[in-house]
């Protein structure tokens, strides 16, 4: 399996596959919303024998904290085909997905999705408490994770998402 980013030409690849994934187009309407705004950080395809069978997109989150700016990403929406689901392509899409953005600075990684699934990467809904946002009533499935060790230690503030999120259908 290669995990790489995303490339113009995978585009249609990776519609589909959220739309295969979450059964409906909401997600990829999502994502070329964000890639339209300016918004995506990173954005990465696993692929087998040269077909795409899954994508991770991370994008833009504002911070405002008693401490400053966070630089903090949002991890949304993730997806692997349903017939490559089970075979660890999504924890390598978001383990290579972490390990790139602390390459480039970002502190924070912040997520709405299953509390059985995230925190086996360190997410947890207790670190999710310091970043408000219109998610945060939630409650399990709000987590984040500190991609720099403290990076929420002592922190309270609000994250703001991209504008693409307030548009989902």
């Amino acid at each position: 399996m290669l995990v790489r980013e995303e490339t113009p030409a995978d585009f249609d690849s990776i519609r589909e596959i959220n739309r295969l994934a979450f059964d409906g187009d909401a997600e990829g309407q999502l994502i070329d919303r964000l890639r339209a705004d300016g918004d995506v950080v990173l954005s990465l395809v696993a692929q087998i024998d040269g077909e795409i069978v899954g994508h991770i997109l991370f994008s833009k989150l504002l911070s405002e904290t008693k401490g400053g700016e966070i630089k903090a990403a949002a991890l949304a929406p993730m997806a692997v085909a349903p017939e490559f689901q089970e075979r660890g392509i999504g924890t390598a899409l978001i383990e290579r997905g972490h390990a790139l953005l602390r390459e480039r600075g970002y502190t924070v990684v912040v997520v709405l999705g299953h509390p059985d699934y995230y925190p086996r990467f360190g997410f947890t809904s207790a670190k999710g408490q310091a970043l408000s946002s219109p998610y945060s009533e939630l409650g399990e499935a709000y987590m984040a994770l500190e991609l720099a060790p403290g990076a929420l230690e002592g922190v309270s503030g609000t994250i703001t998402y991209a504008h693409a999120f307030s548009e989902l259908v």
